[in-house]
């Protein structure tokens, strides 16, 4: 077998030690084989390095497959992964609530070993075919997004030129964003819409008045409860779209003021609760909230700011994005140094 083959992952997930043996017997010598022996195990190997494709048990005490399915699936990180279902179950609707879910295929046990070979040869060429097409479809429509982009760029500018911005902020601020989604293993593709859709983060500030906004003192309770429903106006005003880049911008808008202990605005949400893109662009946000200056307070050193975001990892954010992020410092280093502020605001 070709170097192409041995290169491709296989993950196989299955509570019983004997299923994993024979799967990776079938399957080690055209593949790297990876095991879980559980559910909450199969998503801390897929999101610590994606494989290519996953068998996946069905009845496993804990979480079950068709849990494991659907948290993989909604990670952007592994959500285009080929799912096949290999368990005892085979009932029709057993096989019809696991395409529900999102898998390929589905397998009973006991296995056949050439079934099992060629069902998973046949789900790795169509998702590479898939993966030609979606590049190709994705140049023919680059002048498009591009221009797409750069309006929702714009946008988000003219937000924060109400907040006596010059609009770096944005820019700034969506390439960290890009920076830590890639530090954790998201795809190009998903990282590169966080990158675009990010500077959406704070349109909805374009609905808070002139006196709250702009004012130089401490807001007043009547004040914040008011500035506090910048995220709601900020998805209001992106509204329900099927693009996808829409989509990100608008979960960014509403929940980049979550935070990771619940504490945080519009809807408390906590931990997980909160979307991968929101915890990102949220660390984000407020690194280079502190060390840009503002009105009312000079810019943090870039030392203090790093310590901060360091300090509240569990608290206002998500400790392995805080980790991603102080792992990516001279990237950062590099985004804040090469979108320095300038003196002419950029229109």
């Amino acid at each position: 077998m070709g170097d192409s083959l041995a290169s491709q992952v296989i993950l196989v997930v299955d509570d019983a030690p004997e299923n994993i043996d024979v799967l990776t017997v079938v399957l080690s010598k055209n593949y790297r084989v990876k095991a879980a022996p559980n559910g909450v195990k199969a998503l801390k190997v897929a999101f610590s390095s994606v494989p290519d494709l996953i068998l996946l048990d069905v009845m496993m005490p804990g979480m079950d497959g068709y849990e494991v399915c659907r948290r993989l699936k909604d990670d952007p990180r592994t959500k285009n992964i080929p799912i096949i279902f290999v368990t005892a179950k085979g009932e029709v609707e057993d096989e019809t609530h696991g395409f529900e879910q999102g898998a390929v295929d589905y397998i009973t046990k006991p296995i056949s070993p050439p079934i099992v070979r060629a069902r998973v040869h046949t789900q790795l060429a169509l998702h590479d075919q898939n993966r030609v097409l979606e590049e190709k479809v994705n140049q023919r429509t680059a002048e498009l997004n591009e221009t797409r982009s750069e309006i929702i760029k714009r946008l988000g500018r003219a937000a924060e030129f109400k907040d006596n911005e010059t609009g770096m902020h944005v820019i700034r601020m969506s390439h960290y964003s890009q920076i830590i989604a890639k530090a954790i293993g998201m795809d190009d593709v998903e990282a590169d819409l966080l990158l675009n859709s990010a500077p959406m983060h704070d349109i909805g500030k374009i609905g808070i008045p002139d006196n709250v906004l702009l004012k130089p003192g401490k807001l007043d309770t009547d004040e914040w409860i008011l500035m506090k429903k910048h995220p709601e106006f900020g998805a209001n005003i992106i509204g329900e779209h099927e693009s996808e880049l829409l989509k990100m911008a608008h979960t960014v808008a509403l929940t980049h003021h979550e935070k990771w202990n619940g504490q945080g605005y519009p809807n408390g949400l906590s931990a997980e609760e909160i979307p991968l893109v929101g915890r990102i662009v949220a660390i984000a946000d407020v690194f280079d909230a502190l060390t840009t200056k503002r009105p009312y307070k000079d810019a943090w050193p870039v030392e203090k700011a790093a310590d901060l975001i360091k300090e509240e990892a569990g608290q206002h954010f998500d400790p392995t994005l805080v980790h991603a992020f102080l792992q990516s410092w001279p990237e950062i280093l590099a985004i804040k140094e090469k979108y320095a502020e300038v003196t002419t605001p950029i229109i």
